[in-house]
């Protein structure tokens, strides 16, 4: 072998976990011959024993769990990770600090979702909006912590579970709640909590019914057992019902009766004594825990049905998130608009007990253009969580969306408290500069159109096209094609014949110009005219791009209707390519020559299928 093996496999083994570590989990062959190259000039003329030994440590890389990576590159190569916190420094930098952040030793933050379905782009705005404030707090020298605590209190609307025999094909039975889902988002993100909680669990460990005590003890709580249409018609007047005059023995002993069960779903509720004249009737006494006739979804399948039947008393949102904040620490919260009033009803819990209340900071709502954020309208559409037409992250993911770019336009968008839009066109842009450094460039024609060109004088005419004309140490690809008695034949799209028909004069990408002369048994005529590029920029000649009709692939791209993010069909498009671009593996990006990026989804059907990304 021409080259030290142990000595490139080491070097390949750095850039991988360092490469894997920044983009989720999951590293790039190019980028890492590209760092390797870059390093070790005298490698370059070995390049294909390198691409091997870098093939092989990026299979070994990406078989490790993103833990896994980060702890080998802590061990080994610390000064990486530091590479990598000083470019999320950068991109935290323009966050305003957080009220009030000099009172406290530690900024505590948490991102608590519903489990009731995955992560879509609007929940990626509060995850990476507190994460990014926990780094910002970090780059400054001060303690601070991210909390992933999953509120699933609401087991019978809000049911955190999609049966799905897909889902079940990827994970275990004590898996097939969304959780996982949602933890695999902020893993892909590059969102790691020090600390992960589950209110369902805190239910059975007893703490919101131990602090429900605690509330009817100091007669900031009391049982309800009014019907609801009668407590209703108490609320709208303003007044208070009987039951709110109870004692505090009467209390507890009808709260001890609804944890046995004595009670059915709507008989009895636990109440916060707020502002019964409060403008708000939301807010007048509203309800703390109540009875749900449902079993807890991830109860059953943690311990039993059994197990599950014993809770049948869960806590509201708003108790249970007071009670959490309370107990994890949380400094500061970061939440939409449409919480305020719920900030306002958690007030009530954090006076009674003499707790200090969060500073909350409310955003607007995140609007994207051309798609729905509304999770049940997503639901409604029944298909797979990840397909690449919906706004969740594992379809953004699919598509061929890159964490950057989420984490780029989050940022710009930031913690406004007036609404926000998000145009595709911006996400797309923005996913497109970082597309653009990964994906080597390859040629293909769609609804290909055979041409012939005459009046070549060579038997051979080769071309050399480098993958990616910003990283020239990616190497390049040779291609030939033989005239014969002075002809050659390539292929075109039907889109760029009509160009040719219509400027009668055309570039062909990294080969030759050449003229339109007419049409014959069903081939489009041309003729050569030279390969001097400076000729087709004094003519201001179009380039498009062509494939040899020796050697080529066939390929079938899926697009997603031009109205992306919507219900529509996917339309396939039909073409040819450079032979080359069957070489990249499942997932990996590649930018086809002025029709756009895509993203290998495999070999079908005898053709390669690729996904269209964006332009």
């Amino acid at each position: 072998m021409a080259v030290n093996y142990d000595e490139v496999r080491e070097l390949a083994l750095k850039y991988a976990l360092a490469n894997a570590v920044k983009y989720g989990g999951k590293a790039d062959k190019n980028a890492v011959m590209s760092k390797i190259m870059a390093e070790r000039r005298d490698l370059r003329r070995f390049a294909r024993e390198v691409l091997r030994i870098v093939e092989e440590v990026i299979q070994q890389v990406n078989s490790m769990s993103i833990d896994e990576q980060i702890n080998m590159v802590r061990s080994r190569w610390p000064e990486l990770l530091e590479e990598r916190k000083e470019e999320t420094r950068r991109t935290v930098e323009t966050l305003p600090p957080l009220p009030n952040d000099e009172i406290y030793d530690m900024i505590v933050l948490r991102f608590a979702p519903n489990p009731d379905f995955v992560l879509t782009l609007g929940n990626a705005r509060p995850a990476i909006l507190n994460y990014a404030y926990k780094l910002r707090y970090e780059r400054l020298g001060k303690k601070s912590k991210f909390i992933l605590r999953f509120e699933d209190t609401d087991p019978k609307v809000k049911r955190p579970f999609i049966d799905d025999p897909q889902i079940r094909e990827r994970y275990s039975d004590s898996d097939l709640i969304n959780y996982r889902f949602i933890i695999d988002d902020l893993e892909w993100l590059n969102i790691r909590p020090d600390e992960t909680y589950i209110q369902s669990d805190r239910v059975v460990e007893g703490v919101y019914y131990d602090v429900a005590r605690r509330l009817i003890e100091i007669g900031g709580a009391y049982v309800c057992t009014c019907p609801e249409d009668v407590w209703r018609r108490y609320r709208d007047s303003k007044q208070p019902c009987p039951c709110r005059s109870r004692n505090v023995e009467e209390n507890l002993e009808l709260f001890e009766k609804m944890l046995k069960g004595e009670f059915r779903e709507g008989e009895a509720v636990v109440r916060i004594k707020t502002d019964m004249a409060h403008p708000d009737p939301s807010v007048r006494d509203w309800v703390a825990l109540r009875i749900v006739n449902a079993l807890h979804p991830r109860l059953v399948l943690k311990y039993g049905e059994n197990f599950a039947e014993r809770y049948k008393v869960w806590p509201t949102y708003n108790f249970a998130v007071a009670v959490d904040d309370h107990m994890m620490g949380v400094t500061h919260v970061l939440r939409a608009q449409e919480h305020r009033i719920n900030t306002v009803k958690q007030s009530y819990i954090f006076k009674y007990l003499d707790w200090r209340q969060p500073e909350t900071i409310h955003f607007g709502r995140l609007h994207i253009e051309g798609a729905t954020l509304s999770k049940s309208k997503l639901r409604e559409l029944g298909l797979r969580y990840d397909d690449p037409r919906l706004p969740t992250l594992a379809g953004l993911r699919e598509r061929g969306i890159l964490p950057e770019a989420i984490w780029e336009i989050m940022l710009n968008v930031g913690i406004k408290p007036s609404d926000a839009r998000i145009s595709l066109a911006n996400l797309y842009s923005i996913n497109r500069k970082y597309l653009d450094e990964r994906a080597n460039r390859y040629l293909a024609v769609i609804d290909p159109v055979m041409v012939e060109i005459s009046g070549l004088s060579r038997d051979v005419i080769a071309v050399e096209i480098p993958y990616h004309p910003s990283h020239p140490e990616r190497g390049k690809r040779r291609i030939e094609l033989r005239a014969v008695n002075g002809k050659i034949l390539i292929y075109l799209s039907r889109g760029d014949v009509e160009l040719l028909r219509k400027r009668r004069k055309i570039r062909l990408l990294e080969l030759m110009n050449v003229e339109y002369m007419g049409e014959s048994d069903g081939k489009i005529i041309a003729r050569f005219l030279s390969f001097d590029l400076e000729d087709a920029r004094r003519d201001k000649l179009d380039i498009v791009q062509w494939v040899p009709a020796e050697s080529n692939i066939e390929i079938t791209v899926e697009r997603v209707d031009k109205t992306p993010l919507t219900v529509r069909d996917f339309v396939k498009e039909s073409g040819l390519a450079e032979p080359d671009l069957s070489k990249l593996r499942k997932g990996e990006p590649a930018q086809l020559f002025r029709y756009g990026f895509v993203k290998v989804l495999g070999e079908r059907d005898g053709k390669l299928l690729l996904r269209f990304i964006h332009e």
